[in-house]
């Protein structure tokens, strides 16, 4: 069985301010080694399912935060950018039986994780008239491919929408955002369920985890900034819409992920 895994640090067990996620912070290092050691747990829980063959890609920032020297030998890690539309993903395809998505994070818009965003910081993404997370995109960036996801952890309100979006895909809470202030689980239970929780969504009826790819999207970006709205509204297809929005219709998601890969 071959296994994808995508890993962000915004919901890692503990992360709070942005400081916690930057290179070379003075917050940063611990929170690198937490992120590494839930994603040690995830590859470690998907060979206990049965996986033969791991991709690893590291997607937070720089794309250069996990420390690679406990990888199995059976596992190879993306680090830093490809600048292809498939971004967090980058590398999946339809040689994949599933994804993991480690220390993912609430859609930007939420007051679920005070470090919820999509993307990047500056803009806010909907598609079909709902506002989109990080999950999501790739889920659905995986769904080209007819890969599922399998398991995701991060914070609450992100589990509370995968629920939502699809009851099989199996879930781990690290931390509820409140305010500018997260509640927590221990970092030893993080990585104890993660290993547990991987190694049994490996065994989940293949076919339950898709989520299906819609028919048609309408992509709206919605800036903090005017100017950068305006600018971005030549964008091939696109059009400007007040207030400070871009939006995008197509029945071609690669195209969704091709104008959120040059326009966020």
């Amino acid at each position: 069985m071959k296994v994808y895994i995508s890993a962000d640090i915004e919901g890692i067990t503990g992360t709070t301010v942005w400081s916690e996620t930057e290179l070379n912070a003075p917050d940063y290092q611990y929170f690198s080694q937490q992120m590494t050691k839930e994603v040690e747990a995830a590859i470690e829980g998907a060979i206990a399912g049965g996986a033969t063959e791991i991709l690893l890609k590291d997607a937070h920032d720089s794309a250069r935060n996990i420390h690679i020297a406990n990888l199995p030998v059976n596992c190879k890690i993306i680090r830093g950018w490809t600048y292809d539309p498939m971004c967090m993903v980058a590398g999946l395809d339809k040689s994949f039986d599933r994804a993991v998505f480690i220390g993912y994070h609430s859609k930007g818009g939420s007051e679920r994780n005070p470090l919820a965003h999509t993307l990047c910081t500056f803009a806010d993404v909907k598609i079909n008239g709902e506002y989109a997370s990080e999950f999501l995109i790739n889920t659905y960036a995986a769904a080209l491919h007819g890969v599922p996801v399998a398991f995701v952890s991060g914070d609450v309100g992100l589990t509370e929408e995968i629920y939502s979006v699809n009851r099989n895909i199996i879930t781990f809470a690290t931390k509820e955002g409140i305010g500018n202030a997260t509640i927590s689980v221990s970092p030893q239970l993080t990585i104890s369920e993660t290993k547990k929780l991987v190694e049994q969504s490996m065994h989940v009826e293949r076919d339950t985890l898709q989520v299906p790819l819609p028919e048609r999207f309408v992509v709206e970006i919605i800036y903090r900034d005017h100017t950068r709205a305006y600018r971005n509204s030549f964008y091939p297809g696109a059009t400007f819409k007040p207030h400070n929005t871009v939006e995008f219709v197509t029945d071609n998601y690669f195209e969704v992920l091709r104008i959120l890969q040059f326009l966020t």
